[in-house]
């Protein structure tokens, strides 16, 4: 019965000139001969809908043939082939119903992200990378690029939530709107825009950051994601320098303090306006512990991803190791004398802020 069902499968012609056996034959030659590396077999299995066709047939020639080998050697490769070419495709079968997800439910990236932030890796976007790649028209291929860049955004917001958990729905609303422009330009634009209108907060802009930092450093991401990251990316720096946050400002005046002991008095200082019925120095500038600090992030942001290039003022004259040194030593104690413990911050009013500007 299984030689008549061998038999019958031969007969069927699954391409023309090629019976389902010869077709699944000349594959297991391109796999073994012509395209030996695994990144090259991923190129074919990304056709999902054409490979589930012949996947089965296919393994279960792998395996025939394997049995009915005399040669060691090439059983052992036809096996080998099997077992390597089965995970890969079960990898890819999972990215691929990760991207149905996706695509079905859109607005709901951070909670995908939330659930499934494992399965968001570097094959995912390898995967992402491929799948563009087959598309024929530049408008299917700049949505991959521009679903990429949101994905990458929102693990990268994901693995930095402790720190922006209050705004992080906001600042990705805002992200998703900035990405889903027509054009690079007018997603710049948005973001000028939104410096203007005194909306272009921190954890947006940490948000970016990270999406670009995420994306440079990214050997799967394609070129056009890059390019589109690094764009938002320049423009918000650009933008910041409209934006004179007073978080800067105090930053500033809290570097400028040499002894220790004194710049800490006058970090404790700035999280504690005091009464309302209390004088306040005209130029005085306060803060909360968790918005000094994604400030902090943003100005070591600046450092370390652009050294030479960095349109943040204050950032350029970190190249001082004692400065550094210093912004590393606020940021380890707002993180573990103010945050850590949870104390609990006044709410501020429009004037709040510290320490003279100077």
């Amino acid at each position: 019965m299984a030689n008549a069902e061998v038999e019958e499968e031969v007969q069927v012609e699954v391409a023309e000139g090629y019976t389902i056996t010869e077709f699944c034959d000349k594959m297991i030659d391109v796999f073994l001969n012509e395209k030996p590396k695994t990144k090259e077999w991923r190129k074919y299995l990304v056709f999902r809908e054409e490979w589930n066709k012949y996947r089965e047939s296919f393994y279960s020639r792998c395996r025939r043939r394997a049995d009915a080998e005399s040669d060691p050697t090439m059983k052992q490769k036809l096996i080998s082939l099997g077992q390597k070419l089965k995970k890969i495709d079960e990898e890819m079968e999972r990215n691929g119903e990760l991207l149905k997800e996706i695509q079905d439910s859109p607005t709901d990236i951070n909670a995908i992200v939330t659930r499934r932030r494992k399965d968001f890796s570097e094959e995912f976007f390898r995967y992402l990378t491929l799948l563009s790649e087959t598309f024929d028209g530049l408008e299917d291929r700049d949505e991959m690029s521009r679903l990429g860049a949101r994905c990458l955004s929102a693990v990268s917001a994901y693995d930095n939530t402790l720190d922006i958990v209050d705004s992080l729905d906001s600042a990705q609303a805002k992200f998703d709107d900035i990405l889903n422009s027509p054009s690079v330009d007018e997603a710049c634009e948005k973001i000028n825009s939104l410096a203007k209108a005194k909306q272009l907060d921190s954890s947006l802009i940490l948000l970016i950051n990270a999406a670009w930092a995420s994306a440079k450093e990214s050997p799967t991401m394609k070129n056009e994601v890059k390019d589109i990251m690094y764009r938002l990316y320049k423009a918000t720096k650009s933008s910041l320098r409209s934006i004179a946050p007073k978080e800067i400002k105090l930053l500033k005046y809290l570097l400028n303090i040499a002894d220790p002991e004194e710049r800490f008095s006058a970090l404790a200082t700035s999280f504690s306006p005091g009464d309302e019925h209390e004088a306040k120095h005209p130029k005085a500038l306060y803060s909360t512990p968790k918005e000094l600090l994604k400030w902090i992030k943003i100005m070591l942001d600046a450092y370390h991803l652009n050294k030479e290039e960095t349109d943040i003022r204050e950032a350029k004259q970190l190249i001082d190791p004692v400065v550094i040194q210093r912004l590393f030593i606020l940021k380890e104690t707002i993180e573990e004398e103010y945050l850590e413990r949870g104390i609990v911050q006044k709410p501020q009013t429009e004037d709040d802020g510290k320490s003279d500007e100077s």
